[in-house]
């Protein structure tokens, strides 16, 4: 009797792993290739990544002629050296992300089934993956999906090390990770913010929590971390301060203090109250924040058991969560990195809560709500007040709101009939259908439609058109995406500096061959002594209207 039921668990659990890794391609790679990069964040670090590529310079980042000093480079390394492989940008800005996406489910499976069972695993996993923020960033080509992975493996490895060691590697690799993420953003140390809630439960003499710390391996976690710190650190500080020059002076101040201690002390943009990150993990981390009403409860019961899986995992999603709300600058994706931990402690409870009526009618009424909203959008679209679809779709052309409309009536629609087929006992599984729709449809449809306005390709497809192939171009007043979308090698005159200075500097580039030299100008930095009759407007891109100057239009300016 029991042969075949331990045979048949083994591929039972294989099979859950293989259709949850096809799952996790479908949803995560579709769309690849299919778009370039949009505003705020992606062009610019495609634009460093490329110009790290054909400049040959990868230690210093540049923004057009200035160095970008916001970042650390790691991230943009990833996506220059994905573009020197396939020679495709499209393809290349957006594989680091799918990659530390991929990597970072790993993580949380593999902990899953090294915690509790495969099966708990793989319910880490989906929930994770269902969550729209988690995906809805990894679909994009910004620094945090990579970041969330240096953060998990960190993690990963710490938490292998603290319940199942001493495990020497691990704790290494736990120390290396987090210091491959902070040169991949700053905020990568507070992955060993987990040795806090080891600490004081072994203190505590809490079941299972060892961390080890009169052992002389110990250290070797903190030069881990320096190392890792160091493949960046050392390298550029020998260079810049051998080169001696103010603006690699000026980037060291930068990167170093600036954009982190003062960032984080005394934040200058994006400030918002305290509570701000709940209400972010209230809404961006649905649909798996609806278990909370009943995983809070259970969760307070198992500490009360004194399990020590759940004191490390919460005590770390709550110490992200404090370490976040200090300052008063916050953006939505900050708190990203404590999902896949929390996902971990709710997966245990996920098989029983399921199990039950009322968190299926909670599931199935946001399946129903959010198919109701999209099939409204699509409809209000199709045959609403015609000033919504403007507003929407401003600067964009007219067939681009119709595939729009159609993509969201379809996402309604099949989230509606997928509620009516699985109906109140299986929930999950309209959850499941839903979701997949949404994503495959935006990734295949919606991006592609969206991605002449939103990269700012077709504003320069039409510059180049209207200047000839064998005009010079100067950008004033340029965003990132206007210099990356560019037809030809284009001239700048600085990012950071006024738009006044720019333009003076762009009269002077362009009186020097004025016969084919032209200048794209964003519309605040147009000044007064423009001719705009003989100026061409060339419309709207990226919310903001632009024009193209040619000598004589701007022959008044001194």
């Amino acid at each position: 009797m029991m042969g075949p039921m331990t045979t048949s668990a083994p591929c039972h659990a294989r099979r859950d792993l293989v259709l949850f890794w096809l799952f996790a391609l479908l949803i995560l790679g579709a769309g690849l290739g299919l778009r370039d990069p949009w505003p705020a964040d992606e062009p610019r670090f495609a634009l460093v990544a490329r110009h790290m590529v054909e400049s040959g310079n990868w230690l210093f980042p540049h923004r057009g002629i200035e160095l970008y000093s916001d970042k650390p480079p790691l991230f943009m390394w990833m996506q220059a050296s994905l573009l020197w492989l396939t020679g495709n940008l499209r393809i290349a800005f957006l594989l680091p992300s799918l990659l530390a996406a991929l990597g970072t489910l790993w993580c949380v499976v593999d902990l899953g089934k090294r915690l509790w069972t495969p099966r708990v695993g793989v319910l880490a996993g989906l929930s994770t993956l269902l969550t729209i923020q988690f995906t809805w960033q990894a679909k994009k080509a910004q620094i945090d999906p990579v970041v969330v992975f240096w953060i998990t493996l960190s993690c990963y490895a710490l938490l292998r090390h603290v319940l199942h060691g001493p495990n020497w590697r691990m704790w290494a690799l736990g120390w290396a990770a987090a210091g491959l993420g902070t040169i991949t953003k700053g905020v990568g140390v507070i992955a060993l913010l987990m040795l806090i809630p080891a600490g004081i439960a072994a203190l505590r003499g809490w079941p299972g929590v060892r961390v080890h710390a009169r052992d002389p391996k110990f250290w070797l976690g903190p030069l881990a971390f320096l190392t890792a710190c160091g493949v960046w650190l050392l390298p550029m500080l020998v260079a810049a301060l051998g080169n001696g020059g103010e603006a690699y002076r000026a980037y060291i101040d930068d990167i170093l203090l600036r954009q982190t201690v003062t960032r984080y002390a005394n934040s200058w943009h994006h400030e918002h109250p305290w509570w701000y990150f709940i209400e972010i993990a209230l809404t961006n981390w649905l649909p798996t924040v609806l278990a909370l009403p009943w995983a809070i409860p259970a969760w307070r019961r198992r500490l009360q058991r004194r399990d020590p899986r759940y004191v490390l995992l919460l005590g770390w999603v709550l110490l992200v969560f404090v370490f976040f709300s200090i300052p008063s600058g916050k953006r939505d994706m900050y708190i990203l990195p404590a999902l896949p931990m929390l996902c971990l402690a709710l997966a245990p409870l996920l098989p029983g809560l399921l199990r039950k009526a009322n968190p299926q009618r909670l599931l199935l009424a946001f399946v129903v709500v959010f198919s109701l909203v999209a099939l409204a959008t699509g409809i209000a679209m199709l045959t609403g007040d015609p000033a919504f679809e403007r507003k929407f779709m401003d600067g964009r052309d007219a067939h681009v709101a119709t595939g729009l409309a159609w993509m969201f009536a379809a996402c309604g629609g099949s989230g509606l009939g997928a509620a009516l087929w699985f109906g109140r006992r299986r929930a999950q599984l309209a959850l499941v259908a839903q979701l997949t729709v949404l994503w495959v449809l935006y990734s295949l449809v919606g991006a592609p439609l969206l991605n002449d306005g939103s990269s700012s390709r077709g504003l320069m497809r039409t510059v180049g058109m209207a200047i000839g192939p064998t005009a010079e171009l100067g950008l004033v007043g340029w965003r990132e995406q206007q210099l990356l979308m560019a037809d030809r090698p284009a001239t700048d005159f600085g990012f950071k500096r006024s738009p006044q200075a720019q333009f003076n500097d762009g009269l002077r580039w362009q009186r020097a061959q004025p016969a084919r030299r032209w200048l794209l100008v964003e519309g605040s930095a147009l000044q007064d002594c423009v001719d705009k009759p003989s100026a061409r407007d060339m419309g709207v891109a990226n919310g903001r209207r632009w024009w193209l100057l040619d000598a004589r239009s701007a022959g008044g300016c001194p």
